[in-house]
């Protein structure tokens, strides 16, 4: 089965590349110094420092692995590229909510790169899929476990 491809804006690469870069190069090193060190202590069996460092280097590596799978799926979308004149991935959207009568801004990425506290929303989610494709003026309806929201497009915009 072909595995699922990420889509990635060029920021979203970027910021996936660097992590990555710190992970092998710095992290592993503090790891393996941790490592050490605990291991000079003496008696691995009881050593908690040698087990959290331990611990702490089984998850560097499961997330080393996880960016690598990223990465090597992804789908890079070129801001240059994107048509502002309806809402897809990599373009920044500006709505308002119907009911509650406010202004909200979103950039719809792909869902590795979601982050609804930074303003992020995937094209998987309600809200990010019920907005692809909707031009400046439309009204959106979107299924929440709350009822029904509607928001209106406002502005499209390519950040």
């Amino acid at each position: 089965m072909a595995e699922k491809k990420n889509i990635l804006t060029y920021e979203g690469l970027r910021q996936l590349e660097e992590e990555i870069q710190d992970l092998k190069v710095n992290r592993r090193k503090e790891i393996a110094q941790k490592i050490k060190e605990a291991r000079e202590q003496g008696d691995l069996s009881e050593n908690a420092e040698y087990d959290a460092a331990k611990d702490e280097q089984r998850d560097i590596e499961a997330r080393i692995e996880e960016i690598d799978k990223i990465l090597r799926n992804a789908e890079v979308v070129v801001d240059e590229d994107v048509d502002v004149s309806k809402i897809s991935i990599g373009c920044t959207v500006h709505i308002l909510d119907l009911e509650e009568d406010e202004d909200l801004t979103y950039k719809i990425v792909g869902s590795t790169e979601a982050n609804v506290l930074h303003g992020k929303i995937s094209n998987e989610s309600p809200v990010g899929a019920a907005l692809i494709g909707k031009s400046v003026g439309d009204i959106v309806s979107v299924e929440t476990q709350m009822g029904v929201i509607e928001y209106k497009v406002l502005e499209i915009n390519r950040d």
